[in-house]
């Protein structure tokens, strides 16, 4: 699932900065950008992460802000030019826009080894946990942001799964007609045979046997208990968007069976709506996790 993630925090006069964007995927594809001051902590984050966000295509980034007069650290003007000059290479060779002077300044500061120190510069415990209430706070407000987004996926495939159903039970009424249709119309093609006499009985036998061939009832029935185990599956916590998709094919059969089966317009109409909110589950489970 898509979703965005932000905290701040202040410690000793350094502003901490923490995103993470996530986008679908089946797996965990974790990229990191990590302040150097945090990189011995990167394996405790990358943990984090993957617990909290289980899946997803993931953009981490972790980078502190300090005060130009903080004493021993100046903005290194080198590393700031060499910045400057691969940002404006590489959007030249790829043929996009140069960032304006403002947001060109704004990723440069985002980047690592932006300014020098006079001193080494170590991690303390205090400042860690400061960091790491950051970075929990962010993953909160991403898994908060998909959550949202999930209930908000439920209702439209509870909408998709109704509207199936209700196309499903509107199909009776022509399975039912249908029957004295075929009759009808055997019984008519025998009529232009004048002279020739048939076996009622025997027409009796074809005729089961030719409505035993289009019959729809198993398939409407594993239908309906696909329809009613997708329900149930929704309601069984995270980590089921795969079997979901799997329903959704099975699903799929049945209604493409009955749809081969149907051998009136009417019917095969409904069938082609069905098949349409089916493709909308589709495309929309490979969102769930």
């Amino acid at each position: 699932m898509t979703g965005y993630g932000k905290a701040d925090a202040e410690y000793q006069g350094k502003k901490i900065h923490v995103e993470v964007k996530s986008l679908n995927s089946k797996a965990l594809d974790l990229s990191t950008r990590i302040a150097p001051i945090y990189r011995e902590k990167e394996m405790e984050i990358r943990k984090t992460i993957s617990t909290a966000l289980e899946r997803g295509k993931v953009d981490f980034s972790i980078w502190v802000e300090k005060a130009v007069a903080e004493a021993g650290a100046t903005i290194n003007p080198d590393v700031v030019a060499s910045y400057k000059r691969q940002i404006e290479t590489i959007s030249r060779a790829l043929g996009l826009h140069a960032p304006e002077d403002a947001d060109l300044w704004q990723t440069i500061i985002r980047l690592p080894e932006l300014t020098q120190t006079s001193a080494v510069e170590e991690l303390t415990d205090e400042e860690w946990t400061v960091a790491r209430e950051a970075i929990d706070r962010a993953l909160a407000a991403l898994v908060d942001f998909r959550r949202q987004e999930g209930e908000a996926l439920a209702v439209k495939f509870n909408k998709n799964i109704d509207t199936i159903e209700a196309l499903l039970k509107s199909i009776e009424p022509f399975e039912e007609s249908r029957v004295q249709k075929i009759r009808q119309r055997l019984e008519e093609r025998l009529a232009e045979l004048r002279g020739v006499d048939y076996d009622k009985n025997r027409l009796e036998q074809e005729l089961i046997y030719y409505i035993e061939k289009l019959d729809i009832n198993e398939e409407k029935q594993r239908l309906t208990n696909h329809l009613n185990y997708f329900r149930e599956t929704m309601q069984n916590g995270t980590g089921q968007g795969k079997k979901l998709g799997f329903i959704a094919q099975e699903m799929g059969r049945e209604i493409n069976t009955t749809g081969s089966k149907s051998n009136q317009a009417e019917m095969q109409n409904i069938v082609v709506k069905m098949k349409d909110e089916l493709e909308q589950i589709k495309e929309q489970v490979l969102n769930v996790m």
